[in-house]
């Protein structure tokens, strides 16, 4: 089991310490139930619930009462209020915006999700006679069932087979098979504005929107819902991760390249409003971008290091977190794919296929393009970066979208890579702790280091890079 996040509240707190203790209980050190702490006493132990759908804190979920969790945000307020005066730029929008909530809203409603964590039982495998059977008769061309082959998973519920064929024109089907078959009304990610009623699987609910918008999704040819099986078009096994590895400089920015018009092109078209797509429901507002930051905090620090943050560290580190997430969600938002980088673009042939979209939104135009330009898997050399930004500008302006101000662009895209890489790394903890995978461990170091660039990049961010260092061993 995880540890709860553990607050520790130094001397340096002075009078605000007694008042911080009074909105907690902690588990004495006799290991009685809880009780309330004394002011003498120096642990606080906010828990946030694991399954990301109530985050109501509690001090020990088994035997605890919950408790308001209202301490650590006014403290962080306090701080704020104490930090305005500081001279210096910071990005922040200081109008009001209609979806932004008060701090003790955040991680609660409107924003919810499941816990993904492996289904309790095994998932069986498709039954092969069924599969024989949809492929001969149902799907919309000829061929025999010939063999179905396990491939390698992802982070998800989902599995994925491929049928081989014979006796026709199309050789393989891709198999996806849902952990349960009514499980498409619930997301994977955290999702904030879900009171949009979800009729259909968000995955195919997508893929009717981008395939409108011109871009190359796989092709359903039938969807068993009894079943739970989706049978797709196969795009391959090779992703644009794989295909860069061994490629010359020259190879890999042009694929890189067709990787950034293909976003152009998703961005640009697929941003035309269609309220029957999922995406239009959704958004990176801050209930759901403070999620994010706090997952990190959860996960990608004291679950990881196993040892608690002083609350000198956390509370300013929250604070700023909060500026970020502000700023982020007063941008204009466009489609965003939410996970658009190297292992979910498929190289087949000349096109680049687009896959793993399901949990699409609405956000800020850098969110994919932070996601593909700082991947956690593949690590590209910064001046093909600003060449790879300059074209994705260019071609917003070809569309009579462009930004006047580049620096200004390119400030956000980096702000968004902070964002985005801080939750990649308290997700794939996430996924080695809870869902019992380890294989994304390896890439934390790469997100840590894009972030640790950016610190160093931007003075406005010196609160973040002095009271998390101590936290990331790669910072140290």
């Amino acid at each position: 089991m995880v540890p709860p996040i553990l607050l520790i509240i130094s001397s340096r707190m002075g009078a605000d310490r007694s008042s911080i203790a009074r909105n907690f209980l902690t588990r004495p050190p006799t290991g009685r139930p809880g009780r309330a702490i004394s002011p003498g006493e120096g642990i606080l132990m906010p828990h946030v619930a694991r399954d990301h759908s109530n985050f109501s804190p509690c001090l020990f979920p088994e035997e605890g009462p919950r408790v308001p969790f209202i301490a650590r945000i006014e403290r962080a307020h306090s701080h704020r209020a104490r930090s305005a005066s500081r001279k210096g730029p910071w990005p922040l929008l200081t109008h009001p915006r209609s979806d932004k909530v008060s701090s003790h809203q955040y991680n609660a409603q409107p924003m919810a999700a499941v816990n993904p964590a492996a289904p309790k039982e095994p998932l069986a495998l498709p039954d092969h006679g069924l599969v024989a059977a949809t492929v001969e008769t149902v799907l919309p061309f000829k061929g025999q069932f010939k063999a179905l082959t396990p491939l390698a998973g992802d982070a998800s519920n989902r599995r994925y087979f491929r049928i081989e064929l014979t006796g026709g024109a199309v050789r393989s089907v891709i198999l996806m098979q849902l952990a349960e078959p009514e499980a498409f009304k619930q997301s994977e990610e955290a999702v904030s504005d879900v009171a949009h009623q979800i009729i259909e699987l968000p995955f195919l609910n997508i893929l009717s929107h981008l395939s409108k918008a011109g871009v190359s999704v796989p092709r359903l040819y039938h969807y068993d819902q009894a079943a739970g099986l989706l049978y797709l078009e196969d795009f391959g096994d090779l992703t644009l991760a794989e295909a860069c590895r061994e490629a010359s400089a020259a190879e890999a920015e042009a694929r890189y390249a067709q990787a950034v018009d293909v976003l152009l092109c998703m961005q640009v078209k697929g941003t035309s409003p269609d309220l029957h797509c999922l995406a239009f429901h959704r958004k990176f507002d801050v209930p759901l971008l403070m999620w994010e930051f706090d997952h990190f905090l959860e996960y990608g620090v004291v679950a990881r290091q196993a040892k608690p943050m002083c609350a000198d560290d956390y509370l300013p580190v929250r604070g700023e977190f909060e500026k970020i997430a502000a700023w982020l969600a007063d941008q204009p938002r466009v489609f965003v794919h939410r996970d658009y980088h190297s292992r979910n673009l498929m190289v087949d042939g000349e096109r680049l296929g687009v896959i793993d979209f399901q949990d699409a939104l609405m956000g800020p135009a850098t969110y994919d393009l932070a996601s593909l330009l700082r991947d956690a898997y593949i690590e590209l050399d910064e001046a093909l970066i600003d060449r790879l930004i300059d074209r994705f500008l260019n071609g917003l302006a070809m569309h009579r979208v462009g930004w006047a101000n580049r620096e200004a662009f390119r400030r956000l895209f980096d702000f968004t890579s902070v964002q985005r890489n801080l939750k990649a790394a308290g997700r794939f903890v996430y996924i080695d702790r809870v869902k019992g995978n380890p294989k994304f461990l390896a890439d934390i170091p790469r997100v840590m280091k894009y972030v640790k660039r950016n610190l160093q990049k931007y003075p406005e961010l010196d609160v973040l890079r002095k009271h998390l260092t101590r936290y990331v061993p790669e910072w140290q």
